[in-house]
């Protein structure tokens, strides 16, 4: 019987540089070796060794397009491990004081992947569970409730089948900005591409933060009883009690 190498994962991961350089990647985006360098801070030459290493580990393949390669994670559960780990990593004073404007943005809101993390992630989640819309099945899965299945298709008739099934699993994803959970999985995939679809969030190019729009704000608040969160640091919550009845989709502008 073969064992997993976990240790062989575990110190590509370690290394710092190598480090932020998977966090960077951690949206599923592609970017080339000089845009790593510049979001790791090391030269493009230090960037690339590294590159390299966890090419061969495994955790990142690589696509050529002419003269440029651009690297990505190679899967999903690179990203489902990575924001394990710096969920139960000790948070450094930097998460908390927020240097710089592209920090702050990440902790407000940002794509975990393939799903809406962060604080408006944490506070959509709290919202859903105030509306009855989820259910917290287990202390690792969310259950989308026949509410909620309602909710989401009077949104998106269109939308597709498969977060819509009750025995498909809504994984509960431990925010690692806001040691809070949020909602993963299919059904946080759902959610990402519904409130795009809307106009109710945006995605921006060649990062992992994604902004609330002003109709997204007065629609959250109408469907979810989330205020306006007009300071980065300010305190999620959801003001409006659960309401039983659902609520029309705002017309986005």
């Amino acid at each position: 019987m073969t064992q997993p190498k976990i240790s062989s994962i575990a110190y590509l991961i370690a290394e710092p540089v190598r480090a932020v350089i998977l966090i960077t990647l951690a949206d599923g985006s592609s970017m080339s070796a000089g845009a790593l360098a510049g979001a790791a801070g090391v030269t493009p030459q230090t960037a690339s060794s590294h590159l390299a290493k966890l090419l061969d580990g495994g955790l990142l393949t690589v696509e050529t397009k002419g003269r440029n390669r651009f690297y990505q994670l190679a899967g999903p559960d690179v990203s489902h491990v990575l924001e394990s780990l710096a969920a139960v990593a000790p948070q450094t004073s930097s998460w908390r004081s927020l240097p710089n404007r592209s920090a702050h943005e990440l902790r407000f809101a940002r794509c975990c992947y393939d799903h809406l993390a962060g604080q408006v992630g944490v506070a959509v989640t709290q919202g859903m569970l105030q509306q009855g819309f989820i259910l917290e099945r287990n202390e690792r899965e969310y259950v989308l409730t026949r509410c909620g299945i309602e909710w989401l298709q009077s949104l998106n008739p269109q939308a597709g089948e498969p977060c819509l099934h009750d025995h498909v699993q809504a994984r509960r994803c431990l925010d690692w900005t806001e040691r809070q959970h949020h909602i993963a999985g299919p059904l946080g995939t759902h959610l990402l591409e519904t409130f795009c679809q809307q106009g109710w969030l945006r995605r921006t190019v060649g990062s992992r933060a994604v902004y609330v729009t002003s109709p997204g704000w007065r629609a959250f608040k109408l469907h979810l009883g989330i205020e306006h969160l007009r300071h980065l640091e300010a305190p999620l919550h959801a003001v409006t009690p659960a309401r039983k009845t659902l609520m029309p989709a705002p017309v986005a502008s």
